[in-house]
């Protein structure tokens, strides 16, 4: 009898609930939804976007909203930005790329040349040399401020080495100087040998053409170098013995040691990583928390990415997502129970050179105070017994 009861009890219940998703169903709006677009956009529950920042027009920069995204694709509309002199608005019909110096043929190149070469999709990120350069003193208090001058991208183009070889080398050849259409003519020295290598004339991210302010309708891609030498609205290379010492490798973009001495071309950039679920501004409850954030590298692949959530006491290998690529982000995730008590949770990563991402207070005994660039130290949060997260 007991055992018919609860079958009834069960059945009772299951009709309860069929009824109520129906009713609720019934009680929905019954109108066709919106129709199609030309271009698709985001559902307008979803609210993340860009800081922006500007000390005068047409300079200044925005940051991605690292903590809001998933995986390592950084949409190209969130992308982070960093401008000297505006974003032009470039004809490619009308825009040439040239190729001379120290070559056997001047070349020009209009887009569509370009685009008739064999080309490369490549899965690279891309970072501003002063992302984190808050760390070095006053550290920030959200991801997207410490961390959002990084974004990652499948990039589309032609190989540098193919443009180059096309134009021949003379024996003499050693530089490359990379000139922007921006007012400023932003330019930057590089050598030979990353043009060489995998350096990418790009026209193409996440399977569109650029946006405008990432250079449309091409831009020089350095994949693992500071984003300052990735030239935007490329319009010129020329080939050089030695660099120009422009006010982009002289006054900027180097690093002031405390001896007064700087550091000059510090062109790859070193293992990094950040949490980016719990982080600075959010909130959780006791219980089970999946740890995760991005990791990246210059030098190559990340190889290991370690957690703490005792201060840097301890530390446990996350998992790392695949496929790794070189020179791109890598998502990585930690399950974790918190039992409710103050944390202290940091991430650190090793490439696979085998350097492994230090302390801000390691960089600041060898470089000092002085420099706003090319910091990748690690980052730690505080998860209060409130559940609140802020900069530790």
């Amino acid at each position: 009898m007991a055992k018919r009861d609860r079958r009834g009890f069960l059945t009772v219940g299951a009709a309860v609930a069929l009824t109520a998703c129906t009713e609720k169903k019934a009680a929905a709006p019954s109108e066709i939804g919106a129709p199609m677009t030309e271009y698709g956009g985001r559902s307008p529950f979803e609210k993340a976007a860009r800081a922006f920042k500007s000390a005068k027009p047409g300079t200044g920069g925005s940051r991605t909203p690292l903590e809001e995204t998933y995986g390592i694709i950084t949409p190209a509309s969130l992308h982070f930005e960093r401008h000297h002199a505006g974003v032009p608005a470039i004809d490619p019909a009308k825009h040439d790329l040239l190729v001379h110096g120290l070559v056997e043929r001047d070349q020009i190149f209009s887009l569509d040349a370009l685009k008739r070469l064999p080309s490369v999709s490549r899965i690279h990120f891309l970072e501003c040399s002063g992302n984190s350069g808050s760390e070095w003193v006053n550290p920030a208090d959200t991801a997207q401020r410490s961390h959002g001058l990084a974004s990652c991208s499948e990039w589309t183009g032609v190989l540098l080495k193919t443009v180059l070889e096309e134009a021949g080398l003379k024996p003499t050849a050693s530089w490359v100087i990379a000139e922007g259409a921006d007012a400023c003519l932003m330019a930057r020295s590089i050598p030979l040998a990353k043009c060489l290598d995998d350096a990418i004339l790009a026209y193409g991210q996440n399977g569109e053409a650029l946006r405008p302010e990432q250079g449309y309708p091409l831009r020089l891609l350095l994949p693992g170098w500071e984003g300052n030498a990735c030239i935007k609205w490329l319009r010129r290379l020329q080939v050089t013995t030695e660099p120009m010492q422009s006010r982009e490798e002289t006054a900027h973009y180097t690093d002031l040691l405390a001896d007064g001495k700087a550091r000059q071309f510090t062109f790859d950039l070193d293992a990094k990583s950040v949490i980016l679920r719990p982080s600075g501004g959010q909130t959780t409850t006791p219980g089970f928390v999946e740890i995760t954030g991005l990791a990246w590298s210059g030098r190559g692949r990340v190889d290991k990415v370690e957690v703490s959530t005792d201060g840097g006491k301890t530390w446990t290998a996350a998992t790392l997502d695949e496929p790794r690529h070189t020179k791109a982000f890598t998502r990585f995730r930690l399950p974790w129970k918190w039992d409710g008590q103050p944390a202290d949770i940091s991430s650190r990563a090793t490439d696979e050179t085998g350097y492994v991402q230090p302390t801000t207070e390691a960089l600041v005994a060898v470089r000092g105070t002085r420099s706003g660039y090319h910091h990748n130290g690690i980052k730690t949060w505080r998860l209060a017994a409130n559940g609140k997260v802020t900069n530790a």
